[in-house]
């Protein structure tokens, strides 16, 4: 099978992004730095793509220029194991980023993520119609999501 690789678009920062990216994850490093040459079309010796690896996922940095940028129609899901990995994911992916609404952020790269819980699925696809929309309703209300308060939602507490 064909390996699929996301190529990420940066204005100039694909280096430090893809660094940071691989100081969150496990298993997580950068494979490959690749500079312009002297034909360009960058300056000669900057970077122009970063070949890392998420968690065993290939990913591409690209040094595209200021053409392009990232928007909320690209995020990447982290299906956390628990309240306290989302929570630490969402500290630290909000460090120079900005929140959003229902688990959604944006990091210091304006790259689009969602931070979610075990147990939010559940929740939200409850058998009970009322508790999923307790549920939901909730989460609607929400910036990090927080799983304990969803719950009492759905329970009517």
């Amino acid at each position: 099978m064909p390996v699929i690789t996301p190529n990420l678009w940066f204005d100039g920062q694909a280096e430090q992004a893809a660094e940071f990216y691989c100081s969150l994850f496990p298993n997580s490093q950068v494979t490959n730095v690749s500079y312009y040459g002297e034909a360009g079309p960058g300056p000669a010796g900057t970077v122009v793509t970063v070949d890392f690896v998420l968690d065993g996922r290939p990913f591409t940095a690209i040094n595209g220029g200021p053409q392009f940028s990232f928007d909320e129609a690209i995020s990447f899901a982290i299906n956390c194991a628990d309240q306290a990995e989302a929570d630490d994911y969402w500290k630290r992916l909000t460090d120079g980023g900005e929140e959003s609404q229902c688990g959604w952020l944006k990091d210091r790269f304006g790259l689009s993520w969602q931070v979610i819980p075990a147990g939010v699925e559940d929740l939200l696809n409850d058998p009970d119609p009322e508790r999923a929309r307790r549920a939901t309703t909730a989460m609607l209300a929400m910036k990090r999501l927080d799983l304990a308060a969803m719950r009492a939602a759905a329970d009517g507490d």
